[in-house]
């Protein structure tokens, strides 16, 4: 008997990994608005029917490639970043990682990072997996706020303008959600340096955009050295230190 279900349940998940197969190719041919369950199931040769045991709808299908994207990119800078102990380092590691990641697999990556799907509204199954890249390019900044190892240049980059009004409040709720990650690692960097984390990470996603979609051609085209010179200047903003 457990036997049986065993061999059933490989039997899904094999199936399962074969239809999310053919829709990430057609993904690529007519982009994630486009994505049709029955189109999926004829380039499997399934009844319309029988995919639909497996995913309901668009929507769902649709979700369970966003997670999978999400988990990919998430667990490549997890492990980048903790092959190093050095702040600098993991940061380094880190942003190329993502670099790297999107640069293989592009149709990902415009999936998760590109337009939103019309139609589509995630749900809230995606945020864990969408926030793995997020804690582990932050790992380094709380490490070396916490060991002495990052400061903050302000002569070099000053805080000015300060922080408006509103803008504290909504560092401080990150700084409340990023607490429930790991309670157990403090102190956590103050709001001004979380400031300058999320520039530094929307730079690193805007530079990335830029790479995959073209808006460098012309100018830093190929962009491995521009990339690798903005990601020391991002983390001497932050503050990481070269060690």
């Amino acid at each position: 008997m457990n036997a049986s279900r065993t061999a059933r349940e490989r039997a899904r998940a094999e199936l399962t990994t074969e239809i999310k197969a053919s829709a990430r190719e057609q993904l690529a041919r007519v982009g994630p608005e486009g994505l049709s369950l029955r189109a999926v199931a004829r380039e499997l040769g399934m009844v319309s029917s029988a995919l639909y045991r497996y995913f309901p709808n668009r929507d769902a299908l649709l979700t369970a490639l966003i997670t999978d994207a999400y988990d990919a990119v998430g667990e490549a800078t997890e492990q980048a970043v903790g092959s190093h102990t050095e702040p600098w380092h993991q940061w380094h590691a880190g942003c190329h990682a993502v670099r790297d990641w999107a640069t293989t697999y592009p149709r990902e990556y415009a999936l998760i990072y590109g337009s939103p799907v019309p139609g589509y509204h995630a749900p809230q199954e995606t945020v864990p997996p969408a926030s793995r890249v997020a804690l582990a390019l932050f790992e380094p900044v709380r490490t070396g706020y916490a060991t002495d190892a990052l400061t903050v240049d302000t002569t070099a980059v000053p805080d000015n303008p300060p922080l408006t009004t509103k803008l504290p409040q909504q560092l401080q709720a990150l700084t409340a959600q990023l607490h429930t990650t790991a309670p157990q690692r403090s102190p956590m960097p103050p709001e001004p340096l979380l400031a300058r984390m999320l520039i530094a990470w929307s730079q690193l996603f805007g530079m990335i955009s830029f790479e995959l979609f073209g808006h460098f051609v012309g100018s830093v085209d190929p962009s491995e050295e521009f990339f690798a010179h903005a990601t020391s200047q991002m983390a001497r903003f932050i503050g990481f230190a070269p060690p």
